[in-house]
């Protein structure tokens, strides 16, 4: 059943994901050759405890980590470790908090130091597909607009959006309905309404969109191991259109 908000708990989603969006922009500038992504997941923890968040990530379905740091051909769920990040890697982060009763949910592709233009035009046209699926979250649009959308600027890009994994609603729980695909027809699915907030969230790879789970059991890879790049916003839909909650500062 899909949730619609009212405009006070929309805003309490928007702080939550302001939240978020303050941890991200700080992680971002940690990312360098020579660290490690369990620093990375120490500082999540560390600034989401001085808001008075909680990780959403850790503890959920048993994951033990507050951050997923998704290092190259890991797609989405990546663990945190000692392993150190070198020149040349790409790094989504994905996190999110529960804040007031309400969850926020973003995550970003960062490069770490110079990368190749291959690498870096996959992490741009993976962001730019996120936007071309926000422009969709529109009233008495249909969910399955912002899927096309996402799939047909991936597609003629020449990369392949994963298709396990897919966006979601979001709210006083971190997954909720609807499940927001990244593939799909036009004109299909729920009609969008004011008072959704979704989750959209491309993960997109190289090559082929198969994938494989490693033994850890939260790990995805892409299967034929090229790079995968992975972007997230939450989104109200408002009465005039998309109203990006994780965007830093509003702006």
């Amino acid at each position: 059943m899909v949730i619609l908000k009212s405009p006070k708990e929309i805003e309490k989603i928007r702080v939550s994901n302001q939240i978020v969006a303050d941890i991200l922009y700080s992680l971002e500038a940690e990312v360098e050759p020579g660290i490690d992504t369990l620093y990375l997941n120490d500082i999540a923890e560390k600034m989401a405890s001085e808001r008075d968040a909680t990780p959403a990530f850790k503890g959920y379905k048993g994951y033990p980590f507050s951050l997923c740091t998704s290092v190259n051909n890991v797609i989405v769920h990546g663990m945190p470790s000692k392993k150190l990040l070198v020149e040349g890697d790409i790094i989504s982060i994905d996190f999110g908090v529960l804040y007031d009763g309400y969850y926020g949910d973003a995550a970003v592709t960062v490069p770490v130091g110079i990368i190749s233009e291959q690498a870096m035009r996959l992490a741009q046209v993976t962001k730019e597909s996120l936007y071309k699926g926000i422009e969709k979250a529109v009233p008495n649009g249909r969910l399955s607009n912002i899927s096309h959308a996402v799939q047909s600027h991936v597609k003629a890009a020449g990369y392949s959006v994963v298709r396990m994994f897919v966006g979601h609603g979001i709210g006083t729980s971190l997954h909720e309905d609807p499940q927001v695909p990244n593939f799909g027809k036009p004109g299909m699915g729920v009609l969008l309404k004011p008072g959704m907030t979704l989750a959209i969230e491309p993960m997109v790879n190289e090559k082929s969109y198969d994938v494989d789970i490693l033994e850890d059991g939260w790990t995805a890879v892409t299967k034929d191991g090229g790079l995968s790049a992975h972007f997230e916003h939450t989104v109200a839909i408002a009465e005039s259109g998309p109203v990006i909650l994780s965007e830093r500062n509003g702006s």
